[in-house]
């Protein structure tokens, strides 16, 4: 069938039992995408398939990395940039499409990673089998690019497992495991990896049914009256969670699936859908955002780390769930305090962590067992790494320094997780500052992605190299800054913070703040957001950020303060908090709010992203924008600070702050580097 032929991309073998094992291996790369070459290949194999059907074909990946990432996505914006999205779809469904049609059982042999457009392909196969191991993933995120499945997903996934599973699935763009899978009836059965392909051969000459619940639970609720009825209740949901006209995607697939049809019908529908969400500016930034995520997590790349163990010093919150973190992803942590009763609310935290992620008592009691309690501190003489997470105060930090550096052995480092003090200042009296530096990371650590890497001039490089690659090891993006008080993101996200405070202070309320903050774009509001962080972290940073910045604590804070109210941790704060959520108050609704609030709160991040940029703190305008939207949520569908400015219009952002200055005070003038960003 394949004599005499070569491929560049895929390999093919015909057992004896006439199945034919199609193995995909991407040349070049470590990780198999599509590009249209592959797509290419593909369907030449296809066609002589068709003219020689085999008993069977298994499709797996030659690459131990995973099964595939999807498409190729810089090969994708190239073609948003010559207009030949539509067409590129079109290409990718006929191959999947005509795959679906082989006059033969089909599978995916799903092991490791499989997204997006490897979704798609094992969707056209007839049958599905999944590896066990934790490693495979499952999922169709094209919805976090600003589009949804279209080489086919979004036309079979409902008719497969239902419309409210599929469509949730798609629309939250999260990934499942293989059993997560199987129970959704996305997989038809689970083996082990080394035993994958034999499985799909069993599933070949032997099928199974689908239960007659999954079969008729799909036909039923893709009916034309249940879509017509399901799809307004769909949209409202969405739209609680997503404005559709800063993510139109969601509300796009929506419509899509809504309107039906035959198969063909529903696949012209997906790609004229996805060929024109893939024009607009939501889709051109987020996929900006993917390629900035993928820069940080290379910077830690090429490098050995060389930790094995971390000793992390203070149980705290921070301190707490940052020791519970690395131990989760595989590092030795001690975790030291004064005493065992300060540590054991995080042993209890780090249990509840590994609960929800790692599900199994087999997978949870090593987790648990890496993670020790170490009252002595003996811990810090044998580690790799030590991280202070102690309270905000320069002495206390300076005299654990001065304590814990003498037992240091050879190469070992030393890192706070200051969020506001210099390091210049930290590293004053130490006696190996070349190994000393921040490792600033967000409230809450198993959430927020980012952490800032702090360097200062003493500062070794092989260090650097050595702190982004632990991080890259912890599954963190890392973004260098340099030490300057508030670094990068406190320093961008204080001022946002003091003016709404200022704001409240000046009558307009809480809940009107938040609103439109979140209509901007922002995942939480300023007045929610500071409950959440802490009003005393609040204020210990906006205190030191504020003199920097030639900024004024907003009045009533140490009132608000002075009252022992410190937000969520407390349950109130400008809120009341119960259960972990905001019970925020009723607004009169005759209130009219100041017409400028939301220039006032988002114009002061925007001039002090422009101050770090021309400052340095980052060397460039793309880490700028990534450590911002990783490390505050800020609008992602807008590109990040200095991207957002440069649509907008440099000049005309420009303008908008000297007004607001002649109106309220010199906070709002215009910093240096204005003239710079182009």
């Amino acid at each position: 069938m394949f004599e005499g032929l070569r491929f560049s991309h895929w390999k093919t073998e015909r057992g004896s039992d006439g199945i034919v094992v199609l193995s995909f291996d991407r040349a070049g790369a470590s990780v198999n995408t599509f590009s249209r070459a592959v797509l290419d290949e593909l369907g030449e194999i296809i066609e002589r398939l068709s003219i020689e059907p085999p008993k069977g074909v298994i499709v797996r990946s030659a690459k131990s990395a995973g099964f595939i990432a999807g498409a190729d996505i810089r090969e994708f914006e190239q073609y948003e940039k010559t207009g030949s999205v539509l067409e590129s779809i079109q290409n990718g469904q006929r191959v999947f499409e005509r795959f679906s049609r082989l006059p033969c059982r089909t599978v995916a042999a799903i092991h490791g990673h499989c997204m997006g457009g490897g979704t798609e392909l094992a969707l056209a196969c007839r049958y599905r089998v999944a590896s066990r191991d934790p490693s495979t993933r499952i999922g169709l995120p094209e919805v976090k690019l600003g589009i949804f499945p279209g080489w086919g997903g979004s036309a079979r996934l409902p008719y497969l497992i239902g419309a409210p599973a599929a469509l949730e699935f798609m629309l939250s763009g999260r990934n499942a495991s293989a059993e997560n899978a199987r129970a959704m009836g996305l997989v038809d059965a689970l083996a082990s990896p080394e035993l994958l392909v034999e499985k799909a051969r069993e599933v070949i000459l032997h099928p199974p049914t689908r239960p007659l619940k999954q079969r008729a639970l799909a036909w039923a609720t893709n009916l034309w009256p249940t879509r017509q009825a399901l799809a307004p209740m769909v949209r409202k949901q969405t739209a609680a969670k997503a404005s559709p006209s800063h993510y139109p995607a969601p509300f796009a697939l929506i419509e899509t699936w809504r309107r039906g049809g035959p198969l063909g019908r529903r696949l012209d529908t997906e790609a004229r859908a996805v060929a024109k969400l893939a024009q607009t500016s939501t889709a051109r930034n987020l996929i900006r955002v993917f390629f900035l995520q993928e820069q940080l997590k290379g910077l830690g790349g090429g490098v050995a780390h060389g930790i094995d163990h971390v000793h992390v010093v203070g149980a705290g919150v921070m301190g707490g769930d940052i020791a519970a973190w690395c131990a989760l992803r595989g590092f030795q942590v001690t975790l030291q305090d004064r005493e065992m009763k300060f540590i054991q609310p995080a042993l209890d935290r780090a249990r509840e962590l590994y609960a929800k992620r790692l599900k199994t008592p087999e997978r949870i009691t090593p987790a648990l067992e890496r993670l020790q309690a170490d009252v002595g501190g003996a811990g810090a003489a044998k580690a790799d790494l030590v991280i202070e997470a102690i309270y905000e105060n320069l002495e206390a930090k300076q005299a654990l320094y001065a304590q814990v550096e003498s037992t240091f052995h050879e190469g070992e480092l030393l890192a706070t997780n200051t969020s506001s003090i210099p390091l210049d200042q930290l590293s004053a009296n130490l006696q190996r500052p070349q190994l000393f530096l921040g490792l600033h990371f967000f409230n809450p650590v198993a959430m927020m992605p980012l952490v800032e890497v702090v360097t200062h001039e003493r500062l070794e490089p092989d260090a650097v190299k050595r702190a982004l690659a632990f991080c890259k090891a912890i599954d963190k993006l890392p973004v260098p800054v340099k030490s300057s008080p508030g670094f990068l993101v406190n320093r961008i996200l204080m001022p946002y913070l003091l003016e709404a405070m200022t704001l409240y202070s000046e009558g307009v309320p809480g809940p009107v703040l938040d609103k439109a903050a979140k209509k901007f774009g922002m995942p939480m509001g300023p007045i929610e957001l500071a409950d959440t962080v802490g009003l005393d972290v609040c204020a210990s940073v906006g205190k030191i950020l504020a003199e920097f910045l030639g900024l004024d604590l907003p009045k009533g804070m140490e009132a608000l303060l002075e009252s022992g109210k410190r937000g969520k941790k407390d349950g109130q704060g400008f809120y009341v908090w119960q259960d972990g959520k905001p019970v925020k108050p009723q607004v009169d609704p005759n209130y009219e709010a100041p017409a400028d609030i939301t220039d006032r709160m988002i114009l002061p991040m925007l001039n002090e992203s422009v101050a770090c940029l021309a400052e340095g703190v980052v060397e460039n305008a793309d880490l700028l924008d990534a450590g911002v939207i990783f490390g505050t949520g800020f609008a992602p569908f807008r590109g990040g600070p200095i991207a957002h400015i440069r649509s907008e219009g440099a000049a005309k952002v420009k303008a908008q702050l000297e007004a607001l200055a002649s109106r309220y005070g010199k906070r709002f003038a215009p910093k240096d580097g204005w003239d710079r960003v182009e």
